[in-house]
């Protein structure tokens, strides 16, 4: 048996790991370039974007030979290096050829966000370089140096502790608060562990949480070039359970992802889409999607308008099975919609409208026409709309 515990602070909590961030102009005030050492070097396991124009950083991360070790990732925001060509890419090379004279280096990784289709200010990175610390261990440093449109730091980090006293932690850091669509957000997402976890199961559960949480997740429709989840361990606690680490990754990516739909720009409400009652979990998934990713449905969140008929209409033109007479539509556990409620009355309608008001709320419609369920999770933004989808079973 083991016990799934919060921690507090963020990455200090992994022995191996050092980290750490500084101004190098791009912003005003604050960090914007940061890093991520390892002791020696580690296994690194990754997920990226699914748009055909990957940033430089991540082209020069995928030309390294298959299943390389690393020991240093170099972080930036405001410039996406995106769009730049074998230039962009030829500009992080020069960038650890300099940083080699202050550190030792074994496969360097860059990871950037920001503005698209600029070439990297390479002098005032390279200046800034011996400012860095390379022996802190400042988890808001690292935090603060990718924040972009952000509102507030993303971190999360868990010991697993076992009957047994040994135990095993992971952290993370993570940045996005628009620009979001499935297949990642604009986000970087770096986890650090000290779990003796093998490469082939980094890899494995890796990709197995981020598309229950940060590859469901959408803001305003868009796809970035530059996003990245990253899984680094130091194996330094010599303690590994799979289904273990399983369920603690997926709890930490999950609750970022969630951190991802608080933080939409403009975001005032947090709503929940639930499907049950679906043919197959395909449908239900379809179905809960196609509400939150629908305009009629994201004006009548901003506009908290009861209005069943949008909820409705986005499930029967999403194609899944369905049928007006066995329909059921709650908002929280107000019944706006059945076949023999298929008016909205005043009274009902006023009660809808109380629970569109709350800052979160459920909208539950039942298909009964199956048992398969799943769950989208949005908020509102006004002409913008954010959505995750998860939790899900049939």
């Amino acid at each position: 048996m083991y016990e799934i515990k919060r921690l507090e602070n963020g990455l200090e909590n992994i022995d191996g790991f050092y980290f750490g961030g500084v101004n190098s102009g791009f912003k005003k005030e604050g960090n914007d370039l940061g890093f991520i050492r390892s002791s020696e070097p580690v296994d690194i396991s990754s997920v990226f974007t699914s748009n055909k124009f990957q940033a430089a950083p991540i082209r020069h991360f995928l030309k390294k030979r298959q299943n390389f070790r690393t020991n240093f990732i170099l972080l930036n925001s405001k410039n996406a290096n995106a769009m730049t060509g074998e230039a962009g890419i030829n500009d992080i090379d020069e960038i650890f050829k300099n940083l080699s004279k202050n550190i030792n280096l074994v496969n360097p990784v860059m990871s950037s966000t920001g503005v698209i289709g600029y070439r990297l200010k390479k002098e005032k990175i390279i200046s800034a370089f011996d400012k860095f610390d390379f022996d802190s261990r400042d988890s808001n440093g690292v935090v603060g140096a990718i924040m972009t449109t952000d509102s507030f730091k993303k971190e999360i980090a868990v010991s697993v502790k076992f009957d047994d006293k040994k135990e095993f932690k992971i952290a993370a850091i993570c940045k996005g608060a628009g620009m979001i669509n499935p297949s990642l957000a604009t986000m970087l997402c770096f986890i650090l562990t000290d779990a003796n976890i093998s490469k082939p199961d980094m890899d494995e559960l890796l990709k197995e949480a981020c598309e229950s949480s940060f590859n469901a997740v959408s803001v305003d429709g868009d796809t970035s070039t530059n996003d990245t989840v990253m899984l680094l361990t130091s194996r330094k606690s010599g303690v590994y359970d799979k289904e273990a680490f399983k369920e603690a990754l997926k709890l930490i990516t999950k609750e970022l992802a969630l951190m991802l739909v608080k933080d939409g720009e403009g975001a005032t409400k947090v709503v929940e889409f639930n499907i049950s009652g679906a043919l197959n979990l395909k449908e239900a998934e379809h179905a809960a999607k196609a509400l939150s990713n629908s305009l009629l449905v994201k004006t009548a969140i901003f506009g908290e308008d009861p209005n069943w008929g949008r909820i409705a209409s986005t499930i029967g033109a999403s194609g899944v099975e369905c049928d007006e007479d066995k329909l059921e539509i709650y908002y929280d556990d107000v019944l706006v919609y059945d076949k023999f409620h298929k008016e909205l009355d005043e009274k009902r309608e006023l009660a809808a409208h109380q629970v569109m008001k709350k800052p979160s709320y459920t909208i539950s419609c039942n298909l009964n026409v199956g048992d398969a369920q799943f769950s989208a999770y949005g908020c509102d933004l006004g002409h913008k709309y954010v959505s995750i989808n998860a939790d899900y079973r049939s």
